[in-house]
């Protein structure tokens, strides 16, 4: 489906203000998920996805399976996602043990844990919720939740249920998250809450996104009702109703809704179980349901006008919204004369781009006031890395499932194909570049471009822009001689030289990326050499 073909204009003026209130937690700028169920999508594919938009480690490392001896224990951890490197063990705490399995399974270990060698696939969103749910005494921070699950289960379903008994038994220490879990065949929506300061456990529930639909989390708590006697489409802990009736969140009366419960108000002080990243997202995918921002709530999931591809997520997470009236460039107008004519008109100014820091807006404003009102992009500048990961059910684990994967602002950055098979990653992307400027750390070689660009989007884009097609339609081109020479070489060569060709191949792609951001970057400066 082409994107910029079904992006409607939707009716409504909306500002990121921001209404205080003490006793919410709110955190616009973490992250956004975009799923799609596998009879919603181009292909076949189940689809989760995930932007990591704030200050955490963009290092990444495959970590291998491993069988242990009986009576080990595993250590559960806090602060592994804010390390420079692999081996960095600073601040990093032990909050506690649990037993470990005799078997784990290889994972990608990003900041949040997205996938493992069993195409089990996680995406993730901070919901926040109320402040007093949250209680730092229970052993279990979300990403640690995540790396159990990965290196012990194989589907969505199995990784839900492992989560919510290891929550029963140890204790959720976190505030409220999402997390988008997927396997070839399915995909679910699970958010989890602690149970206040009096209680180490938590509560949660989780709802299945039906096959043919698309859903979206962006920092909300979505779920609604549970219709806990399908249980082919909802789970939730055993205490959902009686700690929402315990802590004064529903009088047991009116009808239960999760979101209304555990979240409350959402991040811009309205009772409502989404904003604008949601709304967006569905209404672009779904625009004859003709939703309404002005609702309560919307639907956790839609079924798509058109069935939807990997490259649609990919450029959903792009989105800045130009061209509607969200686009926060859009009152930043200059005057240009027609070539070879009299006729002026006026465009967008080369200087403008979407992701403006907040002294620029003010600055703006205060030359006219309104000129710039800022919006919650999907696309954000502070993105650490993002992912979408398409797992597929007709082949082989190790090829079926890929992670497209990118450092830095979505909107600016390339894709890299990681298989699920893929056995290591290049020294630069085992070391994060948020901590200082490194040139050893791959993040900077894509940041330098992006952050140059920026400077002057109206006219560095073009190049940009380019550079994003050709490897976002490179991996596309590529993907069936890789799945096709991957299971060649394991009939012949067996499993472990496939995976090294996997592992080759995603070398190649990675080093293709860093030379062509940096030589843009070198290309700006020229271009710009007597200014921005």
């Amino acid at each position: 489906m082409k994107l910029l073909g079904t992006l409607v204009i939707l009716g409504l003026s909306l500002t990121q203000s921001v209404v205080a209130q003490s006793n919410y937690e709110r955190d616009p700028e973490s992250c956004t998920s975009i799923m799609v169920g596998k009879k919603a999508s181009t292909d076949g594919s189940v689809i989760t996805s995930h932007t990591c938009d704030s200050w955490y480690r963009t290092w990444v490392n495959m970590v291998p399976a491993e069988s242990y001896d009986r009576d080990t224990v595993m250590n559960i951890y806090d602060g592994r996602m804010h390390t420079e490197f692999v081996a960095d063990r600073t601040n990093i705490t032990v909050k506690g043990q649990i037993p470990q399995v005799k078997q784990t399974y290889a994972f990608m270990d990003t900041s949040y844990p997205c996938v493992n060698e069993k195409q089990l696939g996680i995406g993730e969103t901070t919901i926040s919720g109320r402040r007093e749910l949250k209680n730092p005494e229970g052993m279990f921070m979300i990403e640690e939740l995540e790396r159990v699950a990965l290196q012990r289960c194989t589907t969505a379903r199995d990784a839900i249920r492992l989560m919510g008994e290891l929550i029963k038994q140890y204790g959720y220490g976190d505030s409220g998250e999402c997390l988008t879990i997927a396997d070839p065949n399915e995909v679910w929506h699970f958010e989890v809450f602690g149970e206040g300061k009096d209680k180490i456990g938590g509560v949660w529930a989780a709802v299945r996104i039906p096959d043919d639909h698309v859903g979206v989390s962006a920092n909300i708590s979505r779920i609604s009702t549970l219709n806990l006697k399908d249980k082919d489409h909802y789970m939730a802990s055993e205490n959902v109703f009686d700690v929402a009736k315990r802590l004064g969140y529903w009088d047991g009366k009116e009808p239960f809704k999760f979101w209304k419960a555990y979240s409350g108000k959402n991040y811009s002080g309205e009772w409502k179980s989404f904003s604008i990243r949601e709304y967006f997202v569905l209404s672009t995918l779904a625009p004859s349901l003709q939703l309404k921002y002005e609702s309560e709530e919307l639907p956790i999931s839609v079924k798509p006008d058109r069935q939807v591809a990997a490259t649609d997520v990919m450029a959903l997470l792009r989105q800045t919204y130009e061209g509607t009236q969200w686009d926060v460039t859009k009152n930043l107008k200059v005057a240009v004369k027609e070539k070879g004519s009299e006729k002026v008109d006026s465009i967008i100014s080369p200087k403008a781009n979407p992701w403006m820091r907040p002294d620029e807006i003010k600055m703006l404003n205060g030359i006219k006031e309104g000129a710039v009102k800022q919006i919650r992009n999907i696309a954000v500048p502070q993105c650490a890395y993002s992912t979408v990961i398409q797992l597929r059910n007709w082949l082989p684990d190790a090829v079926g499932g890929v992670v497209w994967f990118s450092m830095d602002n979505p909107g600016q950055s390339p894709r890299i194909p990681v298989f699920c098979g893929v056995k290591d990653f290049p020294a630069m992307y085992k070391i994060c570049g948020n901590h200082r400027y490194r040139e050893d750390a791959a993040l900077w070689h894509y940041r330098s471009a992006n952050k140059l660009a920026a400077l002057k989007w109206g006219s560095a884009r073009k190049t940009m822009e380019k550079n994003i097609r050709h490897f976002e339609e490179k991996g596309q081109r590529e993907l069936p001689f890789v799945e096709s020479k991957y299971q060649e070489i394991a009939k012949a060569e067996g499993e472990d030289a496939a995976r090294a060709f996997l592992t080759d191949y995603t070398t190649d792609f990675i080093g293709a990326t860093l030379l062509r951001w940096d030589e843009m970057a070198n290309q700006y400066w020229i271009e710009n050499r007597f200014g921005f």
